[in-house]
């Protein structure tokens, strides 16, 4: 046998073990949770917050292998248009134009490697935003890239 012979069958007998190895990464396919139903959570749909206080965005968050990012996006609804998640509406004020509306785009950074976060930021709304139907939208975001999007309706008194 030549030595040409020998190799080519060595690399080929490698190959087909390489081939033969199991997978042993799972691939993650599950969306993460956004859990509002603990009695301090809040927001929850129709919650109210007002003008030149502080409220605190508490909310639970999990996922089957591993949390990544969470972010927030406050703003008008004075239009009624909708991205509601939630099975019940709340009482809607008349369509009007913004003067000076509430917004706030926030990101909350989740440390590398939890399954579960429970987040509790304070947030503040100005004294001179304009009051009426918000969204308060969250998005939570898992390692894998999976996205859990919550948006329920608030009022800004």
């Amino acid at each position: 046998m030549n030595t040409r012979t020998l190799m080519f069958g060595l690399l080929l007998s490698l190959g087909f073990l390489a081939a033969c190895q199991k997978e042993t990464e799972e691939i993650d396919t599950t969306y993460p949770e956004i859990d509002l139903s603990a009695v301090n959570a809040f927001p929850k749909q129709c919650g109210i917050v007002k003008r030149g206080e502080k409220f605190s965005f508490r909310a639970s968050f999990s996922d089957n292998v591993e949390l990544g990012s969470a972010s927030i996006d406050i703003h008008h609804n004075f239009d009624h248009h909708t991205h509601s998640t939630e099975v019940n509406d709340c009482s809607m004020e008349a369509v009007k134009k913004p003067v000076n509306p509430f917004l706030l785009i926030k990101a909350f950074p989740i440390a590398a490697g939890q399954k579960t976060y429970t987040i509790n930021e304070e947030l503040v709304v100005p004294a001179d935003a304009d009051p009426g139907d918000y969204h308060f939208m969250i998005r939570l975001t898992d390692k894998a890239g999976w996205q859990t999007i919550r948006g329920i309706s608030i009022k800004v008194q």
